[in-house]
């Protein structure tokens, strides 16, 4: 008997080739149609020398290796959907007309040959010779290649899973009738040999053991005296070889620095790094050298934290290093497209309680952090003032001059790289109690000076800088560890500022206005009203209130969304606007691309926060705003450009592949060496799959392949031709007609709704009207949306999924009904053209031969013309008709804009537990819309 399943797939990836209108259900589809009639040519990734062992010697240096030819621009993904363009996006100088001033002539990443002389202009990169298409080397097939990447990448299987699997597989051919030695892989460890033999991806890890070598007490050394400490690290220099050569997002680096002007107002605009003016002044300080001139400048960036990867069964710390080139757009980084790699483990020192407070401990702590730093990126420091040729992903080579660009860390480690005292800032001479006061920039030539002029006392006491400790920056050029230290959004702000102070002191104001039992109450109800509040798409709930000790990044991020909106009518309005104001200057910092315009708003957003926030003090719940954290909330837009793209929340991700997963697929003895082991193979696996791809060997699937070289028709392959229709996904309701729908949604008038002779385009009219319609209905449990929302965490194209749900029973607990903005005057800009709805039920209708995706919804009236001036959102109340009944429409689904999140404005009445998330909507009269929910609702919403 055969089964077979509906497919609800449709087709929502259109060609963004000129002229071409084909669409397509999947990225397999688009990518077959673009090799078949747009053919782009692909580059391979860095080949080097297999090998999976380790050495206690420093690596050597290594030569680049030609690239396959890479011809034309990479075109991203873009589809409709319910949603529209995000138009807050300015765009790229790289990808528009925009006006934009490059770095002179003798800087600008010029083509060149393998020896460093420079090409014609139009020169086509070298061609590598020509690969077969059936090299699977090291493996025999594609078969054996998708089988390897499956156990180890995306399964992640166990040894003695992968040896049962195996088994299984050879006693199913045994009892076929088959030779078992068929089967691919004799056990797992044929299947690991197979990886390490890999030819491509491979980084060796290298350690060294640093053990100090100072003076003894005269009672006699203390243990952590006589042990050595290993650091791992792989070669920096290899590692920012494979980023530039990788062909993933070869169209995604710039390779000079440029100043940005908006072409409307011909104001200055920050975007990528290389934007910022810190990339302008070092381009500048290096081509007064005339054998730079022609190149590209290379800003390494770095950085590392601890991070624990096990609790209840003791604890487990590891300390990362990351790196990564500032070349590479934001959208890279945050896209997670391999621009940022682990290139070491640094050692963590420990003592006895006795003697970790001691200075001389401190001390060496910190220069082993410094000296470990200093050895790892030797191989780096020839090419920062001596050209080197390296290969890019477009096939070009490309001489490179390299600097260490910023570091990205939270403020515990600021103080240790600054090498100054805690609780003073690492970017000027301001310490706890002068924090909010004008002060002196630290810099590389004032530090030393400093130190030559003054006793240690002074050094130590007036301008907190411990004069023992030696900078690794110090032994590389133009390198000033103060002016590199990069703003922290996530530590700072988002975990700082927002969950340490604010979310502390609304606690602490509590207790202290009303004590501890009422301050309780109160706390409880808030917890029940964020427990209440209605679910988003992308927004993570919190069913237990905030009340949890272990807030991770995720739980800080959410929890700011909604946390404003349960406050009110408990605390003062002035504490209401100190947290609006903290939101609104994460947001616009966060922003894909900052203006003038933006900068005077974030600027805005801080002085307001700063006014706000004396309630705190006045109340007696702080005495001083001398606060690190919050002192460096002004951020180095102008130096690094948007810092959407450095920000420690990049590092944060990366510690789950790098570290947290490889941990847990160790035998959790002596874990290090398996994890850098588990990470080199994944990355072998990773270059395995570039290459492939690039060879164009990956454009079917594994099945028809094997089918075809059968000669086997292969099965049937989706119709990818036809007109784009709204991607619905999920299960049909029961109701087939409108008068079923009608019942089921308990609204009696739901066929009387409009005129029945109207046969104008559905897409031209704001408010369908479908009446007597007596056809066959397809009703949908939900809908989902791509659109352009580069400042959210969307992919390396800008696109955005976003979900919209009217689902009967969601997660086999209630109903799950989002609401939406809807443009109702497609002549008005922002919040004046459209109107808030709440979704009762997808469905489509067929009219005129055409299929009409369509929409029930209930609406909401705006209350005033302007937002609420405390927490800055729009409120609405439920519409109803001149019977006093709520007021239903149907509309035609391209009138949806985007999801909205409505938060209701709880009063100062105690919430019922009975009340859960799916009531409220139902049960409140008011409601804020909540332009925190992301940055596009941001934008559309203020």
């Amino acid at each position: 008997m055969s089964h077979s399943r509906r497919d609800f797939s449709i087709l929502c990836i259109p060609c963004t080739k000129p002229g071409c209108n084909r669409w397509f259900k999947n990225k397999s589809g688009y990518t077959q149609h673009t090799n078949a009639v747009h053919p782009l040519l692909s580059a391979a990734p860095l080949h080097s020398e297999p090998s999976q062992s380790t050495s206690s010697q420093p690596p050597p240096q290594f030569n680049c290796f030609p690239l396959p030819i890479f011809n034309g621009d990479v075109d991203p993904i873009q589809s409709d959907g319910a949603g529209e363009e995000d138009h807050s996006e300015i765009p790229h100088s790289a990808q528009s007309p925009t006006p934009a001033e490059f770095f002179g002539a003798v800087f600008k990443g010029r083509p060149c040959d393998l020896e460093g002389n420079f090409l014609p202009p139009g020169a086509l990169p070298l061609p590598l010779s020509a690969k077969s298409t059936d090299d699977w080397t090291p493996y025999r097939d594609w078969l054996e290649f998708e089988l390897a990447d499956y156990i180890f990448t995306k399964n992640q299987t166990p040894t003695a899973q992968i040896d049962h699997l195996l088994e299984l597989w050879a006693a199913s051919l045994i009892q076929a009738g088959t030779d078992s030695s068929q089967v691919l892989f004799a056990d797992h460890c044929d299947v690991y040999r197979t990886i390490d033999n890999t030819p491509l991806g491979d980084v060796k890890w290298w350690s060294f053991s640093i053990k100090y070598t100072g003076d003894i007490p005269d009672e006699g050394p203390t243990p952590w005296m006589t042990k050595s400490y290993d650091v791992w690290f792989r070669d920096p220099h290899q590692v920012v070889q494979n980023m530039l050569a990788n062909p993933d997002y070869a169209a995604e680096v710039d390779l000079r620095p440029y100043r940005e002007f908006a072409t409307e107002t011909d104001e200055r605009q920050w975007q990528d790094f290389m934007s910022g003016d810190w990339a302008w002044n070092q381009a500048d300080q290096i081509t007064e050298d005339p054998a730079t001139h022609g190149s590209t400048f290379m800003p390494v960036i770095l950085g590392s934290n601890k991070t624990t990867v096990s609790v209840a069964t003791g604890q487990n710390n590891y300390y990362p290093l990351y790196a990564s080139i500032g070349n590479v757009r934001n959208n890279v980084h945050r896209a997670h497209c391999g621009a940022l790699a682990v290139v070491g483990f640094l050692a963590m020192p420990k003592t006895t309680k006795q003697h970790a407070k001691t200075a001389i401990f401190r001390r060496f702590h910190r220069q082993l952090f410094h000296t470990s730093l200093s050895f790892i990126l030797q191989n780096l420091k020839p090419g920062m003032t001596k050209p080197e040729v390296m290969c890019f992903g477009d096939g070009h080579y490309r001489c490179v001059i390299y600097g260490l660009g910023p570091y990205i860390v939270d403020y515990e480690e600021q103080v240790l790289l600054a090498c100054i005292v805690r609780s003073w800032c690492a970017k000027c001479t301001s310490n706890s109690k002068a924090l909010d006061t004008d002060n002196l920039l630290r810099s590389r030539v004032h530090t030393d000076t400093l130190i030559k002029e003054c006793d240690h006392g002074m050094r130590w006491d007036e301008y907190g800088i411990i004069a023992q400790l030696v900078p690794f920056t110090n032994n590389y050029p133009q390198a000033d560890i103060h002016e590199l230290i990069a703003p922290d959004l996530l530590h700072q702000i988002i975990k700082g500022a927002f969950k340490d102070h604010l979310v502390a002191w609304v606690e602490k104001y509590l207790v202290t206005t009303h004590g501890q039992a009422r301050a309780d109450i109160i706390l409880d109800d808030i917890d029940r009203r964020i427990a209440a509040v209605p679910a988003f798409s992308g927004l993570r709930r919190f069913p237990q209130g905030c009340n949890f000790k272990q807030w991770t990044m995720d739980d800080s991020k959410a929890l700011m969304k909604v946390y404003l909106p349960v406050l009110k009518g408990y605390v003062p309005m002035d504490i209401i606007r100190t947290f609006r104001t903290l939101l609104e200057f994460c947001y616009l910092v966060h922003c894909n691309v900052i203006t003038e315009t933006s900068l005077k708003e974030i600027n805005d957003a801080v002085a307001r926060f700063h006014q706000y926030r004396e309630i705190f003090k006045d109340s007696d719940v702080v005495s001083t705003f001398s606060l690190p954290r919050q002192h460096l909330i002004n951020t180095l837009i102008c130096l690094f450009g948007a810092p959407n793209g450095l920000c420690s929340s990049i590092t944060e991700s990366k510690h789950i592949k790098a570290v947290k997963e490889p941990w847990r697929r160790s035998s959790r003895y002596k874990a290090l060496g398996q994890m850098l082991v588990t990470n080199q193979r994944l990355d072998k696996l990773t270059a395995s799959h570039q290459d492939f791809y690039a060879c164009e060997m990956l454009n079917r699937t594994c099945l028809t392949s094997v089918l075809a070289a059968l000669n086997t028709q292969a099965p049937r392959e989706h119709d990818d031709t036809g007109q784009h229709e709204p991607p619905y996904i999920e299960g049909t309701k029961h109701a087939q007609s409108i008068p079923e729908l009608s019942t089921e949604l308990h609204i009696p008038n739901l066929a009387d709704l409009s005129d029945p002779e109207d046969t104008r385009d559905p897409t031209e009219v704001p408010l369908l009207e479908f009446p007597h319609y007596r056809g066959r209905i397809s009703v949908f449990n939900s809908a989902s949306s791509t659109f352009h929302a580069p400042s959210d965490l969307s992919g390396i194209g800008g696109m955005k999924r976003e979900h919209i749900r009217a689902c009967p029973l969601w997660r086999n607990e209630s109903a799950r009904n989002d609401c939406v903005f809807v443009i109702t005057d497609s002549n008005t800009c922002g919040m004046q053209g459209m109107d808030v709805a709440h979704i009762m039920a997808f469905f489509s209708l067929r009219q005129h031969s055409r299929r009409i995706p369509c929409a029930v919804v209930r609406w909401f009236n705006w209350v005033g013309n302007v937002p609420d001036p405390d927490t800055g959102m729009w409120m609405v109340k439920p519409a109803f008709s001149a019977q006093n009944t709520p007021h239903f429409t149907i509309i035609h689904i391209d009138t949806i804009f985007h999801a909205a999140h409505l938060i209701p404005v709880f009063g100062t009445t105690p919430l019922s537990p009975s009340i859960k998330f799916h009531h409220v909507l139902d049960i409140f009269k008011l409601f804020y819309v909540n332009k925190f929910a992301d940055h596009h609702a941001f934008e559309i919403a203020s």
